[in-house]
């Protein structure tokens, strides 16, 4: 029995840009200061890709006694993650980059790892959304000053808008997982 390749590889002939390059760009950035924020804001959509498919799947397997305001959040915490994700890539291209996309350019850009396919009581899992929302906003806090230190005022201004999404959703779960809240480990062991 043979293998077939993973990936779809059409015509070469198709190929606008090779993955990993940055061409020159309309917002007159210099070549390599490009190349430098497109590598960074690759990481930035690894990292939401990452997330948003952890948050929606604690969305579909969220239960128990807080499952309908805990759900609604979660599924409205997914669509902010896609809006960024958008964002960030449509600035990628502007800069003169191809967004980073499918799994190998996920895993080559990404701050975080892959959470296993189980199904995990709902304290962990807010736990390691909460983990993922907080490895974004220490990175992208780096990558705002790079993109100040390059002068790129429209780069820094949205990732500076989308950090205080990513924040103001990392506080609502770390409310979520204040002692108060959902079942403690230790009640139910």
């Amino acid at each position: 029995m043979t293998s077939t390749p993973h990936l779809r590889q059409p015509d070469p002939s198709h190929v606008r840009q090779e993955w990993g390059t940055v061409a020159d760009n309309a917002l007159r950035l210099e070549r390599d200061v490009a190349e430098q924020l497109v590598t960074a804001l690759n990481s930035e959509i690894s990292g939401l890709y990452i997330l948003f498919n952890q948050v929606r799947k604690h969305y579909w397997l969220v239960e128990g006694a807080e499952s309908g305001p805990i759900g609604d959040f979660l599924e409205a915490a997914a669509d902010r993650l896609t809006e960024m994700t958008d964002d960030i890539a449509i600035r990628i291209t502007a800069l003169g980059g191809v967004p980073a996309c499918g799994p190998m350019g996920i895993r080559q850009h990404a701050p975080m790892f892959i959470e296993e396919a189980h199904h995990y009581d709902i304290r962990s899992s807010l736990e390691r959304d909460l983990d993922g929302y907080a490895t974004l906003a220490v990175q992208w806090r780096e990558h705002i000053a790079l993109a100040d230190q390059f002068g790129d005022v429209a780069t820094s201004e949205l990732l500076r808008r989308h950090l205080k999404t990513l924040e103001a959703d990392a506080h609502v779960l770390d409310r979520y997982l204040a002692d108060e809240t959902l079942v403690l480990r230790d009640a139910t062991g």
